[in-house]
């Protein structure tokens, strides 16, 4: 059986610095980047909130999808997130495990 892959966008805040990334378990992801666990540009720049996801039914199609977004430019980005969380919402607590 496949795994469900995710895309997803951490920020600093509204309109701040946006990382992109794909992972198998967003909770995990998230909570990594949140705790500082994940070194690099979200560590840096401070991005602990999950502003922006989407679920793909593999993997490796959320892989293409990032590769995709990776391209875009950044405004194109933020439309992106504001259309699903027009108010820059920490999403977090929707997909943490209780």
């Amino acid at each position: 059986m496949e795994r469900s892959g995710y895309v997803y966008i951490m920020a600093s805040g509204r309109n701040g610095a946006v990382y992109l990334g794909v992972t198998s378990d967003l909770a995990k992801r998230a909570w990594e980047h949140r705790n500082g666990i994940i070194k690099g540009f979200t560590e840096k720049y401070r991005c602990k909130f999950l502003v922006w996801y989407k679920v793909h039914d593999s993997i490796e199609s959320a892989r293409q999808r990032e590769l995709q977004m990776k391209e875009w430019k950044r405004a194109w980005k933020l439309r992106e997130i504001e259309g699903l969380n027009p108010e820059w919402d920490d999403l977090y607590d929707r997909v943490a495990l209780p």
